[in-house]
Formats: C-alpha cells, sequence, structure tokens
C-alpha cells in the first residue's frame, strides 16, 4: 500500500503553509521537510512505475472550500475533485471527436441533432468494487451537476432535457436535447463533469470514486491527500500519491518551490514568476493558447447607468490594455477584444481592435448624462493579475471622469455567494478556456444570473443557429455575428488573456497530458 499522510503532519504543514503568508519563502525554505519517497510498485499487469508523492499548491478558498465540486468555487476544489473522481472527458483538438473520453468509450448523436447517446466504458470500477454504470452517470448529470449554484455545471441542463434523461441498459444514457446542437460533446467533455455513484448526497472523505486517485485526508484551508487507486480505468497513475496544498500567496507558493516543499506551483504572479527565470533547479510551464484565462470586469445591465449602450462603450473604450499587458504582465500576455475563448475555432476572428480612446469616453460619458458617476469595483485574488488589472483600470476611469474605486476580497470569497456576486454593479471576473459558443450559453444566454443583466434574445437565437449548424463554416460565420453583436452592445470589458503561469521541480513530467491546463491534473505526471 502506498504511503498516506499521517493527519498530524498534513495538518502540521498545512499551518506552516499559511503562516508562510505573513513572511514569505524564508520560512517555507526552513520548514522544508525530507519526502520519504516509495519505490515504484506495480500492479496487476502494469508498468513499472515512478513512484513518489507529488506535492502541488494551489489558491484554494480558505475555510470555505469544499469536497462538493459542484458547489466549491475555487481552483482547488476542482483539481482536488479531478484527482478523485472520474472525468466525461476532456477538450482535445487532436482527437477524432474534438475530446478526449474518460468513463465515456464515445457519444453517437442523431441525425436530426436531438438526441446524444452516451456509451459508458464497460469495466469502470469504484473504490467499493462496484462497477460504475448509466445510472451513476444520469444521477451525476441530473440529480447534482443540474442544481449547482456555479453556471459551469448548469451547462448541460441548458442544453439537455435531463428530466427526460434514461439509461439504456447499464452502459447507454440517452439524453435528448433542449434543441438541436451539434456541439454537445463540446459541452460534456470539457474536463469538469466528474461522475459520482448513483445516490450521493453528502460528499466525504471515504466515499466511493472513480478517479486516478482516492483521498485520504482533507482539511479545508489546507490542503487534501491521495494514494493511488490501483484499479483505476485505462492508465493507472505513476505516482504513489498527490499532497494538494492551500496557498493563497503567489510569492508563498513560489518559496515552497525553490525550498523544495513542494514539486508544482500554480498559477504565479508575473513578478513572482520572472524571480524563477535563473532557478536551475525548477522550470516555468506556462499554458498555451487556447488555454488562456480571459481576465474581464462585469458590468451589470439591471444596474443604472450600465442599462445604457453608450457608458458600457465608454468602459470599453476607458481601458488602457497595452499597459495592463505590460505594466501587469511584463508582455507575457494578450490584449484582449472584449470577447472570451481566443484561440478556439469557434472565436471570432476578423472584428475590430477596440481602442483606448479616453476622449470618446468621455463624449459618452457625458451624452448619457454619467459624467462624474461613482462606481466600487469588486475583485479578489482568484487568479495573479486580477487585483492588479482592477486597480489599472479604475485609474483609467477616473481620467475619463468616473469616480471609480476598487473593493478587493480576500482570495477565494469573490464567487463564494454567487447570487450576491451576480447582483454586483461592476465586478472582476475571469473566464475559464472554453469555446466560445459554449461559453456564452453557459455564462450569458437566456438572461443567466451570470450574465449580469445581459438579456438579448436576438443573439441567443444566433448562438442557438450556429450550434445547430453540423457545417462548420456555416456554424463559424453565424457564431461570428452573434459575437460581434456581443463585442458591439456587450457589457463585458476583456482587456487581456494571460497563459497560467506554473512553475515545477525539475524532473516532474506528465502534468500537461491530462488536457485541462487550467486545472491541471495529475494522472499521468511523473517524478524524476
Amino acid at each position: 500500500m502506498s504511503r498516506q499522510l499521517d493527519r498530524r503532519a498534513f495538518l502540521r504543514r498545512g499551518a506552516a503553509g499559511a503562516a508562510a503568508l505573513a513572511v514569505g519563502p524564508g520560512l517555507l525554505a526552513a520548514c522544508s521537510t525530507d519526502r520519504p519517497r516509495s519505490e515504484g510498485k506495480t500492479g496487476a499487469g502494469a508498468s513499472p512505475r515512478s513512484g513518489g508523492t507529488l506535492r502541488a499548491a494551489f489558491v484554494g478558498g480558505g475555510a470555505s472550500e469544499s469536497l462538493d465540486f459542484f458547489n466549491g468555487p475555487s481552483a482547488l476544489d476542482l483539481v482536488r475533485a479531478r484527482a478523485w473522481h472520474g472525468t466525461l472527458g476532456n477538450l482535445d483538438p487532436s482527437g477524432a471527436d474534438g475530446v478526449r473520453y474518460g468513463v465515456l468509450k464515445g457519444i453517437d448523436i442523431s441525425d436530426d441533432l436531438s438526441t446524444y447517446t452516451l456509451h459508458v466504458r464497460p469495466g469502470v470500477r469504484f473504490t467499493d468494487g462496484s462497477e460504475l454504470t448509466s445510472a451513476d452517470i444520469l444521477h451525476s448529470l441530473s440529480a447534482l451537476a443540474a442544481k449547482s449554484t456555479l453556471p459551469v455545471y448548469r451547462l448541460a441542463a441548458a442544453d439537455f432535457d435531463l428530466a427526460h434523461a434514461k439509461a439504456d441498459g447499464d452502459l447507454k444514457v440517452v439524453l435528448p436535447t433542449l434543441r438541436p446542437i451539434a456541439d454537445g460533446r463540446m459541452v460534456l467533455c470539457q474536463g469538469n463533469f466528474l461522475v459520482v455513484k448513483n445516490g450521493t448526497k453528502a460528499f466525504r472523505e471515504g466515499m466511493p470514486s472513480c478517479g486516478p486517485f482516492r483521498l485520504t485526508d482533507f482539511a479545508a484551508g489546507q490542503g487534501s491527500a491521495f494514494e493511488r487507486y490501483d484499479d483505476h480505468y485505462g492508465h493507472v497513475p505513476l505516482l504513489d500519491g498527490l499532497e494538494l496544498r492551500s496557498i493563497a500567496d503567489s510569492t508563498a507558493r513560489a518559496g515552497a518551490l525553490t525550498s523544495g516543499d513542494i514539486d508544482f506551483a500554480h498559477d504565479l504572479s508575473p513578478v513572482t514568476a520572472r524571480t524563477l527565470d535563473d532557478n536551475g533547479k525548477v522550470e516555468l510551464v506556462p499554458t498555451k493558447s487556447p488555454y488562456l484565462v480571459g481576465l474581464s470586469f462585469q458590468m451589470n445591465m439591471s444596474a443604472k447607468p450600465f442599462d445604457d449602450p453608450r457608458v458600457r462603450e465608454a468602459f470599453k473604450l476607458a481601458a488602457d490594455r497595452q499597459t495592463m499587458v505590460k505594466t501587469v504582465f511584463h508582455g507575457n500576455a494578450q490584449v484582449g477584444n472584449d470577447l472570451p475563448s481566443i484561440g478556439f475555432p469557434d472565436y471570432a476572428q476578423g472584428l475590430p481592435q477596440r481602442a483606448h480612446d479616453p476622449e470618446r469616453a468621455r463624449v459618452l460619458l457625458k451624452e448619457a448624462g454619467a459624467d462624474g458617476m461613482k462606481v466600487t469595483l469588486t475583485t479578489g485574488p482568484e487568479t495573479p493579475g486580477m487585483v492588479e488589472m482592477a486597480t489599472l483600470f479604475v485609474e483609467d476611469l477616473r481620467k475619463v471622469g468616473v469616480r471609480a474605486s476598487v473593493r478587493e476580497l480576500p482570495a477565494g470569497q469573490l464567487y463564494a455567494d454567487f447570487p450576491a456576486y451576480a447582483a454586483l454593479p461592476l465586478a472582476g471576473s475571469y473566464q475559464m478556456p472554453v469555446p466560445a459558443l459554449s461559453t456564452y450559453q453557459m455564462s450569458t444566454a437566456g438572461g443567466s444570473p451570470s450574465a449580469f443583466g445581459w438579456k438579448e434574445s436576438a443573439t441567443d437565437a444566433l448562438v442557438a443557429e450556429a450550434r445547430a449548424e453540423s457545417d462548420s463554416r456555416e456554424a463559424k460565420r453565424v457564431g461570428t455575428q452573434a459575437q460581434r453583436r456581443r463585442w458591439e452592445d456587450g457589457n463585458q470589458v476583456l482587456p487581456v488573456f494571460k497563459p497560467n503561469l506554473n512553475a515545477q521541480a525539475k524532473g516532474v513530467s506528465g502534468v500537461r497530458d491530462d488536457l485541462f491546463e487550467q486545472f491541471p491534473g495529475f494522472s499521468q505526471a511523473s517524478l524524476a
């Protein structure tokens, strides 16, 4: 049996990480512990493994961290869940269907796009020995994902008639669509639709799971520990174990990496990442297009004066995007054009780049009677750069006459109360790397709460038309029309796309092979 982390030692390490937030990497270096590595072991029919326990640090949500990933808003909640539970699949541009399947072995689509048939991979077993069946898929989608408070999990319910979904034997799930869609595989196989056992209501340590690792320890705000699940379907992890630590501060994560206390540091700030350039013991592994994070500001059209398109355009024109890229990210980012999903095939290329035009912004605000308006931009350090971006944007707004200020929440708290977040007049946000039309359906279509008051049925209709089109060229044409409307009248200022600046110890490999780079998995990771 692979090494389990002693609970008291685990909690001590978590406390040390929390203390490091105040004093930086020096304490982490002093508190670094020797790590026993078990010898590589071989299970029945398995090839030799690298062994060892990989330790990785992420921004967590403090005391609000939850094992219920369907309602856990922090990056660490999803990363923990991906290690623990099986996924329907991941986006994979090199795959035959544009995806790499997980607990599913394939998805068939009817000719009229009205029905999707999910084929369950036979022989997938939960840790209690029971076999995964269509009932588990149905429960995970219909009873749990559909009732999630987070928009990303409600996407399936927005596209499929889950109330009439049914099992066809143990290895088939039949999902009727609410309207014809051709891109449903992209919806179901984004890497975040995970499977738990039929009947699951509460999430706890020891519950049956079918992911690459078994959860052995969890402490909210501190971290979690796992051991390899030797009966995992397909690829059995090379690692004996995995530790995920909650360290909110970027400098502390980097300090833990350089001191040897961890092996992988997620999403470092640009300033912190630059300090690692000459460190021969670590390497930077930033995500690449299309796995870039869109940093944005959401204007709530339900709150005056953001119901006026002139005010929304003024806020977009006020943003000095080039300065944000240069100042916050030292040039290691891309200028955004107020639309998400750059790099994906359905992204609307060819639209004119939004200019920085403070003079025009002032004119528009005066025409709308909003010159001198007062607004608070609420944000938080959910990913590095968000607070710095908000600070610069508030300065830009002040230059055009807006009395703007920043309200910064603690790490992990911005989305903790999602209804309250969606009611804010002006809020910072970040966009997961998901195809453009799926992103619209997930966060905007039909007046979703996360749309911040955007209710444009004509644009919804264009998106639905594009998603129902089997011809990719026609789908791109119509989808571009929909995105142009969003670009012209939308309530999102999206000035920058940034990579996740991850870093790892030399000798760590395979992390990217899990495909969901913003929320990395470790099922194929190995240590030197």
